[in-house]
């Protein structure tokens, strides 16, 4: 029987351009354009990312639209209530219906209600920031759970918070469990940016051991002064569909506490996992 750290240390092939966990290749399903559906979701974005809200021809001219057909694709969003119109200024921002989706999405995921218990008492355990983290999209990481210390530690982050899906400890793990090759990992890891000095040498090999120990550290090249440690959270023999991540200062924690903190982080996950 193979063991899970065996399959773990398949996941990564030495500096071979294999690619982890490389399976028969399935034929991926043919998806026809849908402009209308792209457009909206791109104005979604948009207006989601901005600091103020937009005009027409603002938004027209950032997504390369003719100004018409923004209008028409604006209003059919109004009127769904996914996006809020100021009459006076004229001016469109995301509307109280996407809060709606958003509830609907995390209540009809059961995943954060079921850890929210494990990161209250890790973030009590050792004065971390406890967060749990979805990863089954292969581009993004949304945090779905969290739980602050009581130190005046905050990180910038709250439930709904979306990171590229390679960043940081979490980042390391996913690639660990990835199907993308050497070559493949390399181009997404370029258009990171980190807080510290970090080449693709040296994160390729912390990959590797991620896919061994199954677990992840980053210290401080995230976050500057910040150490962070992910688990996977997973079924036997599958790849990871969250982590659990805990963040402290560095130099907070001594080795021997990260250790202990590690163990605890699994047992955790683990529970998650066979409930």
């Amino acid at each position: 029987m193979t063991s899970s750290n065996q399959i773990a240390s398949q996941a990564i092939q030495g500096s071979n351009d294999s690619g982890p966990n490389r399976a028969a290749a399935k034929p991926s399903p043919r998806i026809r354009p849908v402009p209308a559906v792209s457009r909206s979701i791109a104005i979604l974005r948009l207006l989601g990312k901005a600091r103020a809200p937009l005009g027409v021809n603002a938004i027209a001219q950032a997504l390369s639209l003719v100004p018409s057909t923004c209008l028409h694709i604006l209003r059919a969003l109004v009127e769904e209530k996914l996006v809020a119109f100021d009459r006076q200024s004229k001016h469109y921002r995301l509307g109280i219906g996407m809060l709606a989706l958003a509830r609907s999405a995390l209540d009809s995921n059961a995943f954060p209600a079921l850890i929210q218990a494990s990161l209250d008492q890790l973030s009590t355990a050792y004065n971390v920031t406890a967060i749990a983290v979805d990863v089954t999209d292969p581009d993004q990481m949304v945090v779905v759970a969290l739980s602050r210390s009581t130190i005046p530690f905050r990180l910038h982050v709250d439930v709904g918070s979306v990171f590229p899906s390679l960043l940081s400890a979490t980042g390391r793990l996913v690639a660990a469990f990835s199907q993308q090759s050497r070559s493949e990992l390399k181009a997404r890891f370029d258009k990171l940016r980190w807080a510290g000095a970090l080449d693709f040498e040296t994160w390729y090999v912390e990959v590797q051991q991620a896919a061994q120990n199954e677990y992840s550290i980053d210290r401080g090249t995230y976050i500057a002064g910040v150490t962070i440690v992910a688990v996977p959270v997973r079924q036997p023999n599958s790849v990871p569909t969250h982590t659990l991540v805990c963040a402290s200062l560095t130099n907070q924690l001594t080795e021997a506490d990260l250790t202990d903190l590690i163990s605890r982080m699994r047992s955790q996950a683990n529970l998650a996992t066979s409930v």
